[in-house]
């Protein structure tokens, strides 16, 4: 029997170690067919964060550096400088790249390192507990705004990342998209590809933003949760292309 659909290369056969739902196992494939797509996986290097991707390097074929929390686009730029012929990029969660390392990533952005960061987006801090992220929108409840997040109770505005970094000129690329319908996912991936593709034409910094479902820290089913992506994220994060 001929086979119609195989792994990546780029992806190992490995037991996942994700919540049943969760948007990281989608997205680490499309990162590995991107990889495999372009030819690039001897060259490649990841970053992993801390945080719920911070194992990555457990399920990509090909060689991931682990950073301390927040630091993944500082240690990004020390490995692209040494060795300018790799391709390197980031995998940063919402607390990562725009709480602890929001200085690294607004300076990276704006020096237009030649690296790739994809940014998670899932509303909260997954792998500590649910509590409010910089992109929680408002009136969604967490462990630390058990009554939902409220800009006028001293919990300020969801932060668009995204829109924030767009406006540098260090930065050539900048997307939004998510993993909540099958063509949203395909979107993602010519997205992850078109950015890698900037790097290795030596264009500046990339960035693609993902919205991705967290049914355990939501408190929702899976199915719940990608509606929920659709129905509320996408109001306050619109997708698309940002800057290009």
């Amino acid at each position: 029997m001929n086979k119609k659909y195989n792994r990546p290369e780029s992806l190992r056969d490995s037991d996942t170690h994700y919540c049943p739902g969760c948007g990281h196992g989608i997205i680490h494939h499309l990162v590995a067919k991107a990889v495999d797509e372009l030819k690039i996986r001897q060259k490649v290097i990841g970053i992993a964060p801390v945080g719920c991707a911070v194992v990555a390097y457990d399920y990509w074929n090909f060689d991931v550096c682990e950073a301390s929390h927040g630091r993944a686009l500082a240690v990004a730029t020390g490995i692209k400088r040494c060795r300018p012929k790799n391709i390197v990029f980031t995998y940063q969660g919402d607390g990562d790249l725009a709480s602890i390392g929001a200085a690294e990533t607004l300076h990276a952005a704006n020096r237009g390192e030649n690296v790739t960061c994809i940014f998670i987006n899932n509303a909260c801090y997954g792998m500590t507990g649910g509590q409010m992220a910089p992109t929680t929108i408002i009136g969604q409840k967490t462990a630390t705004t058990p009554s939902g997040r409220d800009p006028f109770a001293g919990d300020g505005w969801p932060l668009k990342l995204s829109e924030i970094l767009s406006t540098l000129k260090g930065v050539c690329f900048a997307v939004r998209t998510s993993v909540s319908n099958p063509r949203q996912v395909h979107q993602a991936y010519d997205y992850i590809k078109k950015a890698f593709c900037s790097q290795i034409d030596k264009k500046g910094f990339s960035l693609v933003e993902v919205l991705s479902p967290c049914p355990t820290i939501w408190q929702k089913t899976p199915v719940e949760a990608m509606q929920w992506i659709e129905t509320e994220m996408i109001k306050e994060f619109p997708l698309g292309v940002i800057k290009e």
